[in-house]
C-alpha cells in the first residue's frame, strides 16, 4: 500500500484514528482477523472470496461493500487479486446511536444480526461512492475551513446511501423463501429475541414460546441466518451492552443486571467471550462515557 493512497486524520487529543481513507490492491491487510476498535467500510471493487465475520462464513464478489463494527471480527480471503477502497472511522469521529435519526444506519449497515455484513453495489452506486471518496480525499489532502463539518456531511451521504441499498436488498433475500413456513417462524423468532433478549438467554426458551423443537428452530436459524439460535441470542445481547457501555456512565454491573446477569463477572466473561474484548476495555477505547469518568 504506496503512502498517496492512504489519507488519515488523528485524534490530536490521544492520538488515535479519527478518519482514514485508503485504497488497496491486494488481501493482505484484511487476510488476518480484523478486531478494530473503529468502523469499516470495505468497498471491494475487483475479485472475490471468502469473508468470515463474526460466528458466520460467507462468499463475496466484486462490487460488495462490507460494514463492520467496533471490535466486531472479520477477515477477507481470496485465491484472487482483489482491490477496492476502505473507509474507517472512530465513534469519537462520528457516533452513529447519537446521529441514528439522521443516517439511519445503526440496525442496517452495523448491528444487523440477521443478515450478512455487506450489500452489493450497482453502477449507479458505484459512481456515487467514488464520487464521494474522491471528495474526501480531495479534503484531506488540502484541508481548509470546516474540514470536520465538511468531511461528516460527505460520510453521512455515503451511510444513508449504503443504508438505502441495504433496505431495498433485504426483502429480496425474504422474498425468495416467502412461500415458505420458515419465514413467518423467522419474523416471530426476531420479535421475540427483541423483545425478550434481557431476560431470556437460552435457545430453549424461544423454542417454548414459538411452539417448535429446539432441534427444528435451530436447523431453520442455521439455514436462512447462517448462525445458530444460541450466537442470534448472544449477539443481540452483545449489542446492548456496548451501546449502554458506548453512551452512558453505568456501572457495568448495573448494565450487567439490566440484561439480566446478577453476576458481574459472569456478564463480563460473557462479553469478552462474544465481543473479544472486556467491557472496562470497551469502554475505555470506544465508549462516550469515559468522556465525563
Amino acid at each position: 500500500m504506496t503512502e498517496q493512497n492512504v489519507f488519515t486524520l488523528v485524534n490530536p487529543q490521544n492520538g488515535n484514528l479519527a478518519f482514514k481513507l485508503f485504497s488497496f490492491d491486494d488481501d493482505s491487510y484484511f487476510d488476518h482477523v480484523q478486531r478494530n476498535n473503529y468502523y469499516s467500510l470495505i468497498w471491494l471493487t475487483h475479485g472475490k472470496g471468502k469473508l468470515k465475520a463474526d460466528f458466520s462464513e460467507y462468499v463475496f464478489s466484486e462490487n460488495s461493500l462490507f460494514s463492520f463494527s467496533p471490535y466486531q471480527p472479520f477477515m477477507l480471503s481470496s485465491s484472487k487479486t482483489i482491490k477496492g477502497f476502505a473507509l474507517q472511522f472512530h465513534p469519537d469521529f462520528f457516533c452513529i446511536h447519537k446521529h441514528q435519526a439522521e443516517v439511519a444506519c445503526n440496525g442496517v449497515l452495523f448491528n444487523n444480526i440477521y443478515y450478512p455484513p455487506f450489500i452489493t453495489i450497482d453502477e449507479k452506486s458505484a459512481c456515487t461512492f467514488q464520487m464521494l471518496m474522491d471528495q474526501m480525499r480531495k479534503e484531506m489532502q488540502n484541508p481548509a475551513l470546516a474540514q470536520y463539518e465538511l468531511l461528516i456531511s460527505l460520510l453521512k451521504i455515503f451511510l444513508i446511501t449504503a443504508s438505502r441499498i441495504k433496505t431495498e436488498q433485504e426483502p429480496q433475500a425474504l422474498k425468495a423463501i416467502s412461500k415458505l413456513k420458515e419465514p413467518f417462524i423467522l419474523q416471530n423468532l426476531k420479535d421475540a429475541i427483541e423483545k425478550d433478549f434481557k431476560t431470556k438467554h437460552s435457545a430453549s426458551d424461544y423454542a417454548k414460546g414459538l411452539n417448535i423443537s429446539a432441534s427444528a428452530l435451530a436447523k431453520i436459524t442455521k439455514t436462512h441466518f447462517n448462525k445458530t439460535l444460541t450466537d442470534l441470542i448472544s449477539e443481540r445481547i452483545v449489542i446492548e451492552a456496548k451501546r449502554e457501555l458506548y453512551l452512558t456512565n453505568k456501572a457495568i454491573k448495573e448494565i450487567a443486571y439490566e440484561l439480566g446477569y446478577q453476576d458481574e463477572y459472569y456478564f463480563s466473561r460473557f462479553f469478552k467471550t462474544n465481543a473479544d474484548i472486556s467491557p472496562q476495555t470497551y469502554r475505555d477505547t470506544v465508549g462516550f462515557g469515559r468522556a465525563s469518568n
